[in-house]
């Protein structure tokens, strides 16, 4: 078809589509073939993507990073669609992509690559980048249409790629995914080469996640109480803000648990998040503090437990949203910023069910604080 006239090729190639488009029985159409709807560039210009010919183009002066995500948030499901490859690509589909921060890390990456390596690497077409390589390498590069499937339906994960499986994963056994988001975007990423997308569609399976807001809407206020000092409680929309001095709490304790929020503070912003806490902030008998204060030469930087342990200083900017996630456990504690382990402690030794508290610490500065959830484990 390569060789066929632009208009006989095109004629082709939007027949083809056709047949596709009306999907397979269950699956929902993620692209209308004619434009972008349902769709946001992130992180990139607008200009970054665009339909043409029955498919999503990406503009090889796009730059990186640049991605464009469906707006809609899928748990399990199955997703399937085409890219195409002509001489040298790179690319990825991004499953359950966060709302800010590092799609890769958070969420799971799916590389899409020209390269057919006789030895599958973590960097090979199919690989969870940059972690996992395939099981084979079954591209096709030569101005070729490729088929994808990728099965989520967790702790699985399965993918296809031209009908060849190429990764088979329970996700909970490895260590590096085990605590990646399990909802999130679908999501295509541009790397400046002129990959094209079509025939995209999707499957939900059952969802298994039960979280509990903490904050979703001003209305979540009534269950947070101030504990000590007088912080400045505000909800703006769908943030909660905290500034001044003193502490709130959530209603309901917690002994094991798993926390999930967006966050972003002001400049040289000093607070945290407290847990297992017998109530009154830190000046309370009973409770254990994670430092919010994003200084890369503090003594007890962003993610440290305060006066235990030191955090590997995080990939965060002033002012920019992140993504924190606490996993606690007995006496053990994972902090998660941005998709990377920033602390592990595994000596707490206060292990009853106790508060958590929002911390403001620092008078003329604040913290916000998006999509806070919590779930028991």
């Amino acid at each position: 078809m390569a060789n066929l006239p632009r208009r006989q090729f095109l004629a082709a190639c939007a027949g083809a589509a056709s047949l596709r488009a009306a999907g397979e029985p269950g699956f929902q159409s993620l692209f209308d073939g004619k434009s972008l709807k349902g769709w946001t560039v992130r992180d990139g210009p607008a200009t970054a993507f665009h339909a043409a010919d029955g498919a999503i183009a990406v503009h090889p002066s796009a730059n990186f990073p640049a991605w464009l995500r469906y707006d809609r948030i899928f748990e399990n499901f199955d997703f399937r669609g085409e890219f195409y490859l002509k001489g040298w690509m790179d690319s990825g589909l991004f499953l359950h992509a966060p709302e800010y921060g590092r799609n890769g890390w958070t969420g799971l990456e799916i590389k899409l690559f020209h390269q057919k390596e006789e030895k599958p690497t973590s960097n090979s077409c199919g690989a969870i980048f940059p972690l996992v390589a395939p099981k084979l390498v079954n591209v096709k590069n030569q101005g070729e249409w490729n088929t994808i499937r990728a099965r989520i339906d967790w702790p699985g994960l399965q993918v296809w790629i031209n009908g060849g499986l190429v990764q088979d994963l329970d996700l909970d056994q490895h260590p590096d995914l085990r605590y990646r988001l399990r909802r999130g975007y679908v999501g295509l990423q541009s790397l400046s080469y002129p990959i094209r997308f079509r025939n995209l569609q999707i499957q939900e399976l059952p969802g298994r996640e039960k979280w509990e807001p903490m904050f979703e809407t001003a209305a979540d206020l009534a269950q947070w109480k101030t504990t000590e000092g007088k912080p400045r409680v505000e909800a703006i929309g769908d943030t909660l803000r905290l500034e001044g001095l003193g502490h709130i709490a959530f209603a309901k304790p917690y002994r094991d648990f798993e926390l999930h929020s967006y966050i972003r503070t002001s400049k040289w912003q000093n607070g945290g998040i407290l847990f297992r806490s017998s109530g009154g902030g830190t000046r309370a008998g009973r409770n254990y503090e994670i430092q919010l204060h994003n200084v890369e030469g503090a003594h007890f930087p962003t993610g440290s437990l305060y006066h235990l342990k030191r955090a590997i200083y995080p990939r965060i900017v002033d002012e920019q949203w992140w993504l924190c996630q606490l996993i606690v456990k007995g006496p053990s504690i994972i902090v998660r910023i941005n998709g990377e382990n920033v602390l592990e402690y595994d000596r707490l030794e206060n292990t009853t069910e106790g508060l958590i508290e929002l911390q403001a610490h620092h008078e003329g500065t604040w913290s916000e604080f998006r999509q806070l959830k919590i779930k028991q484990i």
